[in-house]
């Protein structure tokens, strides 16, 4: 068979609210999601996969390098990281392994994206603009349509961003399935049907693009990969490490390989798919990936991939705060360094957010009530956690009898041999990979960036042989990159496209150097070094009697 295609599709901000989770999700059944549904039916479901934090930028970078965001520097949110210089982003193995490598369009990995890890990341990007039908590809699309930030637009716009939810398909606010946690008001059902008419949308968003996957003949031959990054866009879930934080939608088709209806209830992390993927293409994977693949070659499954699954939440923006977490099948253990501070700080932009502010609004209406003497009644005791003045410790829930994690059994004796458990594997965890959250973000900057001043990667030597033009780099960790197109004006990028770590466009393509470039006309090459994290080098010239042919 020839060399499978990739093709990754994510979205933002979801739990596993889809309808092929009913009965594995509380609160699933609720959604609409044909083309999720058919392929689920059609793959694997995975019932028990993990980000490893509960907002975007961390949990991207884990899934993009294989490695614990604590490890490598990315856990804060944002930050630009200078990972270790074994550390690359995926698809740069795809590419170097002469795979056509895209992204469509949005980053977010905490790093400054190289032109060596894609062909193309912009709006564009595309399988079908490959050079080479026969070429194989890793294509992502990643979704904005379930980003927290949809479910709170004005009426017109959010009728404009679900035109393709029918009438019929629409979630009626009365029916939302509110977990306990949340006060049953006007607020959060109006959220959570939007929530859900939302993701209906980005499922239709799905259907387009499976379609054209099999318009163009390539569903039979390529691994199709469906994640959220982390969970949804509300209190107590983004940017909580807490089921509703980390529990993730994770769905595998590979045809004729992966049995049809396939339902995996391993611990997974979405961090296992990047050596997943290498192991499943045949390539090797980096001994530094801290993530494990899930199946071979042959679609045969690793059993218990995972004893635990590992997560943190770090600074989100300006609120600093410090939290650990570590599940099994039945429980979820959380370390709480900091619990003196509230669990929900006050954090700029989500506490703009109508169910941030709910929360606030219904506290401060509970202070007035203590102002005139009476007992506080517009909150639950479980409710009032969310917005009290400190947090415990350490939480332990079981998840098999309390799936909202409403009873910290952490006082419960018990409890107690499996807290001393989970105590244990959090300090192993910490032990063997080390933990950069736990150092001060000022230190760890002034080690990546000494004086503020980011390091540069050294220029590639480029040397002319019988082979043709070979390169290196004395840059640990840099990678090598050449072009024939002259340089020309680099393109303004927008603050969002700075934050996320947006490829800086200059117009030219650049080809990732992975062997000598043979040539056979007159034109001439420019060549440049990156490291991630470290400016890229001065580009060198390579003045050569003939014309490029080879490119990866």
């Amino acid at each position: 068979m020839n060399q499978p295609n990739i093709l990754w599709i994510s979205t933002h901000d979801i739990n596993p609210d889809l309808g092929c989770y009913t009965g594995v999700w509380p609160g699933a059944e609720y959604a609409v999601t044909p083309n999720l549904d058919r392929l689920a039916a059609e793959g694997a479901r995975f019932d028990h996969a993990f980000a490893s934090a509960p907002v975007c930028a961390p949990a991207r970078s884990a899934i993009m390098t294989g490695c614990f965001p604590t490890v490598i520097g990315t856990m804060h949110m944002r930050t630009k990281a200078v990972p270790r210089p074994e550390v690359r982003l995926l698809p740069e193995y795809f590419r170097r392994a002469g795979y056509y490598c895209t992204n469509n369009w949005f980053t977010d990995f905490q790093v400054d994206i190289p032109p060596t890890v894609f062909d193309d990341c912009s709006p564009v990007a595309h399988w079908r603009n490959r050079p080479n039908p026969g070429t194989p590809f890793f294509a992502a699309f990643h979704g904005m349509a379930t980003h927290e930030s949809r479910i709170y637009v004005d009426d017109e716009a959010f009728e404009a961003s679900t035109a393709n939810v029918g009438a019929a398909d629409r979630h009626d606010p009365a029916s939302a399935p509110l977990p306990p946690y949340y006060p049953d008001t006007v607020v959060f059902r109006r959220a959570w049907a939007r929530y859900a008419d939302l993701i209906t949308e980005m499922d239709h968003w799905v259907g387009t693009i499976l379609d054209q996957l099999e318009e163009d003949g390539l569903a039979q031959n390529t691994i199709v990969v469906f994640w959220s990054d982390h969970g949804k866009g509300m209190p107590r879930a983004k940017r909580w490490a807490t089921e509703a934080g980390l529990r993730e939608p994770l769905i595998i088709r590979w045809p004729d390989v992966i049995p049809a209806g396939t339902v995996r209830e391993d611990l997974v992390h979405t961090m296992d798919l990047a050596p997943t993927m290498l192991h499943a293409c045949g390539l090797p994977v980096p001994e530094h990936m801290h993530g494990v693949p899930l199946f071979g070659p042959d679609g045969s499954f690793v059993e218990d991939p995972n004893e635990y699954v590992y997560g943190g939440r770090d600074r989100m923006d300006e609120a600093e705060d410090t939290s650990r977490t570590v599940r099994d099948q039945r429980f979820r253990y959380i370390r709480n360094f900091h619990p003196d501070r509230p669990p929900m700080l006050h954090t700029d932009y989500p506490d703009r957010l109508p169910t941030w502010a709910e929360f606030r609004r219904i506290a401060a209406e509970e202070a007035r009530q203590l102002a005139c003497g009476e007992p506080r009644s517009l909150f639950t005791e479980l409710q009032r956690t969310l917005v009290a003045a400190s947090k415990p410790a350490e939480e332990l829930y079981d998840l098999l009898k309390d799936p909202h994690e409403t009873q910290n059994l952490v006082a419960d004796p018990a409890y107690g041999a499996d807290l001393d458990r989970f105590r244990d594997a959090l300090a192993r965890w910490q032990g063997r990979f080390g933990d950069l959250g736990l150092v001060d973000e000022a230190e760890l900057i002034e080690r990546w960036r000494p004086a503020g001043l980011p390091r540069t990667t050294a220029e590639p030597i480029i040397v002319h042989t019988p082979h043709g033009l070979e390169a290196e780099c004395l840059t640990d960790g840099a990678s090598i990159a050449w072009t024939t197109d002259p340089p020309g004006p680099i393109q303004d990028r927008s603050l969002m496209e700075r934050a996320a770590g947006s490829p800086e466009h200059d117009g030219r393509r650049w080809h990732l150097y992975s062997g000598p470039v043979r040539t056979d006309g007159g034109d001439q090459l420019w060549f440049r070094a990156w490291r991630i994290g470290f400016k890229p080098s001065e580009e060198i010239l390579a003045p050569v009697p003939v014309r490029a042919k080879h490119a990866t």
